[in-house]
């Protein structure tokens, strides 16, 4: 049984600990947190691809954790999202959104995607230094969700705060009261969009209907909570993760600078490369079960390494090259079957859209410190940095 990685050095480059532990076996018991409980952590890209959409294996979060003892006092919005439900719960909340979503919503917002990109590359000092992450990929989503629902400018800051302290390492504390503030937040902000409806992404559920099905009000609350939380934290590790690789890649860099209109091939290429969620999130099994060819008994948690299956080299060869030629329209970033991301098109956009502004208007952009000393988050479900500072 090994650990699973964890630790600063796998934090900066967790592929080599990966690769070894799926040379051993693609799927395998590791001992998780202090309590060493066991789970089970799959890094190859078919066992991964098969326990995505396995139904014996449950998202079902309230189920597994009921009678346990937990210290965590996380808002029931927060806890139980759709991304924590199994069908048919999940199948209904899913199709309710996905027609708000399916509403024009990411082709409509296009344009304030490109305007917010240039109002804050505006503000980047030609011939300086800059932080792209702050400057850049943790704005950028964060406004464009707000925007998306509808929430007012003034409150945007606050908003952005205590979706920052929902993932803050290590900080239970803090996470759990940043919930209860975000779910009374959105729910005085649905109250509000009952009374003056307008044409908002929130709006749109609200008003979704299926039949004679709809959203109930604690079920738009935590879709909200969701939608917001899930529509810019893994965006912006999107951006900065590209970034640094297209920044480490001179050759790839020179050739999108070229030809801006390949980027939304190259998208792809670059999520598989350095996928912003590094494990997805939680799953256990309901029964013993098979996955590869290791046997995993009933009750407990599966950890499904998306950045790891995205390095396998069973699937794609080569894996630790960025090869913008390469078709890596299967990469896993994003999940696989009934719970695949519902908002990739708009990450995708957001990510077009900012990457091609900075390559055309900083043709001379380059790191400001050596790679091996930016820093990155110390989470196991997100891969990020905590700042990525360049020279223009």
């Amino acid at each position: 049984m090994n650990d699973a990685p964890g630790d600063s050095r796998s934090a900066r480059d967790p592929y080599p600990a990966y690769a070894a532990m799926r040379s051993e076996c693609p799927v395998q018991a590791v001992a998780s947190g202090a309590s060493g409980r066991v789970s089970y952590l799959v890094t190859g890209y078919a066992e991964a691809r098969q326990a995505l959409g396995d139904e014996r294996l449950s998202k079902d979060t309230a189920a597994f954790f009921a009678g346990r003892d937990t210290e965590r006092r996380l808002h029931p919005a927060v806890a139980h999202t759709m991304l924590a439900s199994d069908p048919p719960r999940h199948t209904r909340l899913r199709k309710l959104v996905t027609g708000a979503f399916a509403s024009g919503a990411v082709a409509g917002i296009r344009p304030f995607i490109t305007r917010l990109t240039d109002e804050l590359l505006d503000r980047w000092p030609v011939g300086g230094t800059v932080d792209l992450v702050a400057g850049l990929a943790v704005p950028l989503p964060v406004m464009v969700i707000c925007e998306l629902l509808g929430m007012p400018e003034a409150d945007r800051p606050k908003v952005r705060h205590w979706s920052a302290e929902l993932f803050a390492a290590g900080r239970p504390d803090r996470g759990d009261a940043a919930s209860h503030a975000v779910a009374a937040y959105m729910t005085g902000l649905i109250a509000s969009k009952r009374l003056r409806p307008g044409d908002s992404l929130l709006d749109r559920l609200i008003a979704a209907r299926d039949g004679e099905d709809r959203l109930d009000e604690e079920e738009l609350v935590s879709l909200a909570v969701l939608l917001l939380v899930a529509g810019h934290e893994t965006t912006t590790h999107f951006l900065g993760n590209a970034a640094l690789a297209l920044l480490r890649h001179p050759a790839a860099t020179e050739r999108l600078r070229a030809d801006p209109d390949a980027l939304p091939h190259a998208l792809d290429e670059l999520l598989r490369f350095d996928a912003p969620v590094s494990t997805s999130t939680f799953r256990f099994t309901t029964e013993t079960l098979t996955l590869g060819e290791t046997e995993i008994p009933a009750g407990v948690p599966v950890l499904v390494a998306l950045g790891a299956a995205n390095r396998d080299p069973e699937r794609f060869p080569a894996p630790d090259r960025l090869d913008l030629d390469r078709e890596a329209t299967g990469h896993l970033s994003f999940g696989h079957g009934i719970h695949r991301c519902v908002g990739a098109p708009l990450a995708k956009a957001e990510a077009e859209i900012a990457l091609r502004a900075v390559l055309v208007r900083f043709p001379d952009i380059r790191l400001a410190v050596s790679a091996d000393r930016l820093a990155w988050r110390q989470t196991r479900l997100v891969r990020g940095l905590d700042a990525l500072p360049v020279r223009l």
